[in-house]
């Protein structure tokens, strides 16, 4: 809105949307969770407020980031002051937040922790609360669109974090296509599921709020007990569930084998899932589920360099000709068509690059790693998603597995080398190789270890566990370390992942 209260359309961007839904719906609400309900007019101002305290272009700004409604009026109200939204979860060790804060150039902490953890993060404190001031009236600082709105990590092999720059144009065209693709409107709750320090938080947000829906936080969604959440589904009345398809793949086993309901409840009308590859088997398992034909499944890919989703495919339910259709064991599901605003190339090696207006900004500070997977081909500019695809008659791209060694670990993708790095630090190693392998029916990080000394140590795979979660995210922490006297190399002398593992893992131990 413009200072007189109107609506500004000087330009195109994210906010815009969320300020027509301001007006519109004003006292409807948009966050609810078990503290207190936030109508959208409550919400803007929360922001604008903070927006006013941030100054026009703040730059990079931190943001202590969990599941509470007040690391969206944070998200929103950097937006709103032309700043850059840097997640950082309080949960992870201090020193890979200080690196975090470093590599984005912070100099200032917002949200509701941060008091506690700006000063061992080398930041000042701003709390979202502290200021009793009134807030002026609605407005955004003009920005253009290869401005930057958000600053990510995702995994590299440097042993760092990587940090992935997205520009304002990017977030925007993207929620607009999800807005669409979801369906989502005024009549829908959105569960808050997703990270809020993983971007696909910003699915289930932000076409939620500029579309006039309710986004439902609650602690019953990250309770670890299926029976609880979907009893808090029901009491919500949540309509769309955003789900890891990992996770899915374990409430699809609970509803069909450990005696759970036959079926979701009958509020919802919308599962996405998304994050690897969906099991065969879980899909038959779903279609045989009461009720499962009136649900839409809709399966997604995406990549954080590609801003939130790409591309998308109904699997099962009302919107495809086989609501209830059997799925071979063999048969791989679709990852879909691409959404109104992605471009996509397929290369003679069979490699899926995504272009058009989506495409992030870069790795800010590493041009190398830029130059290698934003390229530029018949002079536009293309990512390399290293992901190989093929495609269906129909159009339809189906997924046929990675050219490099990226693994994906809870749907977030790991590069092995930087776990590797985590621990090649520590001083009693001297060789190590990680790959992914299958435990207890999900993908895992597993990790061989040759000892610096050459000889046996029966400790070192305790002492390393301990030494990686004080200084790593839990996803980069290998759930399995061995200790071996050595690793397959190849004819480079290179170590040999695949090959490492397939000798130790056989072997007697």
């Amino acid at each position: 809105m413009s200072k007189n209260g109107g609506i500004d359309r000087s330009g195109s961007d994210l906010l815009d949307a969320f300020a027509d839904a301001v007006l519109r719906w004003p006292e409807r609400a948009a966050i609810e969770s078990p503290e207190h309900t936030l109508s959208y007019h409550q919400l803007a101002f929360s922001a604008q407020r903070l927006a006013a305290r941030l100054g026009d272009r703040p730059g990079p700004v931190a943001v202590a980031a969990g599941h509470h409604p007040d690391t969206v009026v944070a998200l929103l109200g950097i937006l709103a002051a032309g700043g850059v939204y840097v997640p950082i979860d309080p949960a992870f060790p201090v020193e890979r937040q200080r690196q975090m804060a470093e590599t984005a150039g912070c100099r200032l902490l917002v949200g509701p922790e941060a008091a506690e953890h700006a000063d061992q993060l080398g930041l000042s404190s701003l709390e979202l609360h502290e200021s009793t001031e009134q807030a002026p009236a609605w407005r955004t600082t003009v920005v253009a669109p290869g401005d930057p709105a958000y600053l990510l990590f995702t995994s590299g092999s440097t042993g760092r974090p990587k940090p992935v720059l997205t520009p304002r144009g990017a977030i925007t065209a993207t929620v607009g296509s999800l807005r669409e693709l979801f369906e989502v409107g005024p009549d829908d709750r959105v569960l808050q599921f997703a990270s809020l320090n993983w971007d696909t938080c910003f699915e289930e947000i932000l076409p939620t709020l500029t579309a006039g829906g309710r986004l439902v936080f609650d602690p019953e969604a990250h309770s670890a007990s299926f029976p609880r959440l979907l009893r808090m589904v029901e009491r919500r009345g949540i309509t769309v569930l955003d789900l890891p398809t990992a996770f899915w793949h374990e409430l699809v086993l609970h509803l069909t084998e450990d005696g759970g309901p036959a079926e979701l409840p009958a509020c919802v009308r919308l599962v996405v899932i998304g994050g690897e590859a969906a099991n065969p088997a879980r899909l038959t398992d779903w279609s045989r589920l009461a009720g499962s034909s009136r649900i839409r499944l809709l399966n997604t890919y995406g990549c954080t360099e590609t801003t939130l989703i790409t591309h998308a495919v109904d699997l099962l339910g009302s919107r495809t000709p086989e609501p209830g259709r059997h799925w071979e064991p063999t048969e791989r599901a679709p990852i879909g068509r691409a959404l109104p605003h992605v471009d996509e190339l397929i290369t003679s090696d069979g490699e899926l690059m995504i272009g058009g207006p989506a495409i992030a900004t870069g790795y800010p500070g590493l041009p190398e790693a830029t130059a290698e997977r934003f390229v530029l081909r018949d002079g536009r500019r293309w990512f390399r998603t290293g992901d190989r695809a093929a495609r269906d008659e129909d159009g339809v791209l189906t997924p046929l597995g990675r050219l490099d060694h990226e693994v994906k670990i809870r749907g977030i993708r790991v590069d092995p080398a930087e776990v590797e790095a985590g621990i090649g630090a520590h001083p009693s190693v001297g060789a190590t190789a990680v790959t992914a392998t299958t435990l207890a029916g999900r993908a895992a990080l597993v990790a061989y270890v040759v000892p610096r000394t050459g000889g046996p140590d029966p400790a070192l795979a305790a002492e390393l566990l301990l030494y990686l979660r004080e200084r790593l995210p839990g996803h980069l922490v290998p759930s399995r370390i061995t200790v071996v006297p050595d690793l397959v190399r190849t004819a480079s002398g290179k170590v040999d992942r695949v090959a490492s593992h397939r000798l130790h893992s056989t072997a007697p131990r």
